[in-house]
């Protein structure tokens, strides 16, 4: 076990942690970026081609994206580190980070930046199946299911951007949402609407996921309007219904809202804890994108320069 002294400490990447990273690296103070050990790079390197980002006029692939920021954080003097926070003290002024490997970082301002996780369907079926046709990664696993009928759960961007790339390899994709309108952009839902590939199935829900021995066969819905079941044939279910905010392990350090978001003061990126910060989609329950997952990162390290310059 190692413990390391830092000035400031970002624990998370993707837009809000690199773009933290490239400014408070380029103010002079060499941050550690806690990258996470199995996924550094947030959710775009599970993405395909990110078609809003600014500055990219033909799209850009979200792992290109993400490597792009990484290597420019680096090059401002940002240290990655491969591993998880599983303990956090704020409650001095100098903060103390515990990693899953056992190390500790110590550090005089910290930026959280940790975004979200995926939500599941909680039916049965849903554990039992997972990675033998349930999946919550399109570009992931989507390969696997070509020529076989695909079923994406969900009414966001997110659900109908995946239903689009599935429709590359799926014999048909269906597109499963609760209610009767969709919550995703006007252009992916024409975009969906208009793909001979893609049928919207609303106002309906996953009741069970149904299998045997070589993986998914079906899924059971429900129609949310008059009670009455369905069954749907189904080789490989995509779960896209949102995310759940990657907070377990501040284990109370810093106050959340009743949905587990970090709370801040106001427009600032400041906590309840001098010192701590937080940006992106752990603070952003609203907009969950990544450009302005990005100015929050941009936001938190110029108020944890502030802080630090008032240290000084």
């Amino acid at each position: 076990m190692t413990a390391q002294q830092t000035d400031v400490t970002i624990i998370g990447s993707g837009p809000a942690g690199y773009t933290a990273a490239i400014y408070l690296g380029r103010a002079g103070y060499q941050p550690t970026v806690i990258a996470g050990a199995l996924t550094p790079g947030g959710q775009l390197v599970n993405t395909t081609e990110v078609e809003n980002y600014p500055g990219f006029p033909e799209g850009i692939m979200g792992p290109d994206l993400m490597d792009a920021m990484r290597k420019q954080a680096e090059r401002f003097g940002a240290k990655l580190v491969y591993d998880d926070v599983v303990g956090v003290d704020f409650s001095a002024g100098t903060k103390t980070l515990t990693l899953d490997g056992g190390d500790t970082i110590t550090a005089r301002a910290v930026v959280v930046t940790t975004g979200s996780r995926v939500r599941k369907l909680g039916v049965p079926g849903e554990a039992e199946f997972a990675g033998r046709g349930v999946s919550y990664c399109a570009t992931c696993d989507g390969f696997f299911f070509r020529g076989k009928p695909i079923v994406v759960v969900g009414g966001g961007d997110s659900a109908l951007t995946d239903a689009d790339f599935l429709s590359r390899f799926g014999s048909s994709v269906t597109v499963v949402h609760r209610r009767d309108a969709f919550r995703a952009s006007k252009i992916l839902v024409d975009r969906a609407a208009s793909n001979e590939r893609i049928a919207l199935h609303m106002n309906a829900v996953v009741e069970r996921i149904d299998g045997d021995d070589s993986g998914v066969q079906s899924v059971v819905l429900r129609d949310t309007v008059d009670g009455s079941t369905s069954t749907l044939p189904a080789n490989g279910v995509f779960v896209a219904i949102g995310h759940t905010p990657a907070t377990e392990f501040l284990d109370g350090a810093l106050e959340l809202d009743e949905h587990g978001f970090i709370v801040v003061d106001g427009a600032s990126t400041r906590t309840n804890m001098p010192g701590v910060f937080a940006a992106g989609d752990v603070v952003d329950s609203v907009y969950r994108q990544a450009v302005s997952a990005a100015g929050m990162g941009c936001r938190a390290a110029l108020d944890a320069q502030d802080y630090l310059t008032n240290l000084d």
